[in-house]
């Protein structure tokens, strides 16, 4: 597939002249074409070409630019994989998908048929890499498709040659899963993290610049690793193993989901961990989808459209959610005369965004007790409630996430147990701690304490130079959090630093009498920075 950002007004053919601008769009495996096209696919020539003169978004007068992936590959008919994967992965990331269909299968639930011309022929990647060196471009993404995830083989050994001596040396980055890698390399099994990542250095040498190997073949208990390699540095990216006779088009869907990142303006290792994320998520959502009779079915591309905000079990993370974010406090509430519930109540009612419960002294059952009534409160209201470190909690009453420390359970673990749909966020006082969130499935980074506090004892302060380090290198949205209060707020959102998208609180919200007034006042003043 091909991706990029098009200019439009303009006509352009796959194999012809540029006619109206010597633009280069970035391309993937997936492109950036604009917009109307035609195509015409045969032995000798494939031909794609369109004009975009009429596609415009907005005034007339305006010339919008619109990420826009060309996906090259074969028709599923039972639209789980190939062109019909492309096109929803695309459409559920808001990336414009046109295509070249280069063979029609006849497939379903139960198997695969050949019908016509598979994908890819060796005259057809030849003709594909002909236009690609004749035009140029930035990122080409190579799902080596010869073996589909069920199993079937898909591609002839003069196939596999034509991908390894003319397509992959032209790749950004190749997809291969462990059976494709192994073909790839000579057919040596890959049954280890250690075989994955020598298969990758292999196939690296081959020349696409990335490599990234699927592990969901591998057999890892609760988790599934995935290699990203670039030539010096592998990155274990892990998720959890959902669970679902619904696999169909996962390839497919990952790399096009990679490609419509990167035509976003991604840089490789967050566009494949967004796209990680995004299948996982969608095979959780097709937990019970059902299509068909056969072993193996397609997966719900879009699962955001059913996974709303009006569905708070499943509600998705929004990086403003943490704007007003208010950490509870039993001492401060026993004081004040008040039930936990009255407290979350009041601080949502006076501007909370999101709510962490943070009870450190008391037994697990009084925990879960406390969680179910915030939980109410919470949902009544379409605001999310994570539980403080108890995972355990946290998955008995269904809260929306927890919210972990350096010296709890680690992220990955966590994020193998909740699955893709709950929120996580990690503390980290350090760029490095961050990174390890961020690779393990955090959604947010929590870092502090900015200014000294009373409510952690021994709680190390990294000061504003600290936070804006953090938030200078967190791939991920940041809350600050540490004696942040109406005082000294100004001075910390003034600075404008990126991904800071809001701070914690606890003392100047609930050891006060009127928990609302202080949350509007303190809700007010961020309002200004958003």
């Amino acid at each position: 597939m091909w991706s990029g950002a098009g200019s439009y007004g303009s006509t352009y053919t796959v194999e012809t002249i540029n006619q109206n601008t010597s633009r280069q769009n970035m391309i993937s495996l997936f492109w950036m074409p604009p917009s109307s096209i035609s195509v015409s696919v045969n032995s000798k020539t494939l031909k794609c070409s369109y004009n975009s003169s009429n596609m415009m978004m907005g005034e007339k007068s305006e010339r919008s630019k619109v990420p826009h992936v060309l996906t090259v590959a074969g028709s599923d008919s039972g639209a789980g994989a190939g062109i019909q994967a492309d096109m929803k992965v695309c459409g559920a990331l808001g990336v414009y998908c046109s295509t070249v269909i280069t063979a029609v299968t006849a497939q379903n639930t139960v198997g695969v048929q050949v019908k016509t011309g598979m994908l890819p022929s060796t005259d057809i990647i030849r003709v594909l890499c002909r236009s690609l060196r004749e035009y140029p471009v930035q990122a080409l993404v190579v799902d080596p498709v010869m073996i589909s995830t069920s199993g079937d083989v898909l591609a002839s050994p003069t196939i596999l040659d034509a991908l390894r001596q003319e397509l992959l040396p032209m790749s950004e980055i190749v997809t291969p899963n462990l059976k494709e890698a192994s073909a790839l390399v000579g057919g040596e099994p890959l049954e280890t993290i250690a075989d994955m990542r020598a298969a990758a250095k292999s196939i690296h040498r081959l020349g696409p610049r990335y490599v990234l190997i699927k592990g969901g073949h591998l057999e890892t208990a609760g988790s599934v690793i995935d290699i990203l390699y670039d030539g010096e540095t592998y990155h274990e990216i892990q998720g959890p193993r959902v669970e679902t006779r619904n696999t169909h088009g996962t390839g497919c869907s990952l790399a096009s989901c990679i490609a419509a990142e990167l035509a976003k303006g991604a840089q490789m290792l967050p566009a494949v961990v967004a796209s990680k994320r995004f299948v996982e998520k969608a095979l959780e959502s097709s937990r019970e989808f059902f299509i068909g009779n056969g072993p193996q079915g397609p997966f719900n591309h879009f699962f955001k459209l059913i996974d709303t905000e009006t569905s708070p079990a499943k509600r998705r993370f929004k990086p403003n959610d943490l704007l007003l974010y208010a950490v509870t406090d039993s001492g401060m509430n026993k004081k004040w005369g008040r039930s936990i519930s009255e407290a979350v109540r009041a601080a949502i009612e006076g501007g909370a965004t999101i709510i962490q419960l943070r009870e450190k002294e008391a037994e697990t059952k009084d925990i879960l007790n406390a969680a179910e009534e915030c939980l109410k409160v919470a949902r009544s209201y379409g605001v999310p409630l994570l539980i403080n470190d108890h995972l355990d909690v946290a998955l008995a009453c269904n809260a929306d996430g927890v919210h972990l420390g350096q010296s709890d359970m680690p992220v990955k673990v966590a994020r193998a147990l909740l699955g893709p749909n709950k929120i996580i966020g990690a503390s980290c006082k350090t760029p490095e701690q961050a990174l390890k969130a961020w690779k393990e499935g955090a959604d947010y980074i929590g870092s502090g304490g900015v200014y000294p506090t009373n409510t952690k004892k021994n709680n190390q302060t990294i000061a504003l130079s600290g936070l804006q380090s953090v938030c200078e290198s967190s791939p991920l949205p940041v809350v600050a959090i540490g004696g942040i209060n109406i005082e000294n707020v100004n001075e910390l959102m003034e600075m404008h630093l990126p991904n800071l998208k809001g701070v914690a609180v606890v003392s100047c919200l609930f050891d006060g009498e009127n928990i609302s007034h202080e949350a509007h006042k303190l809700h007010s003043v961020l309002a200004k920075y958003v």
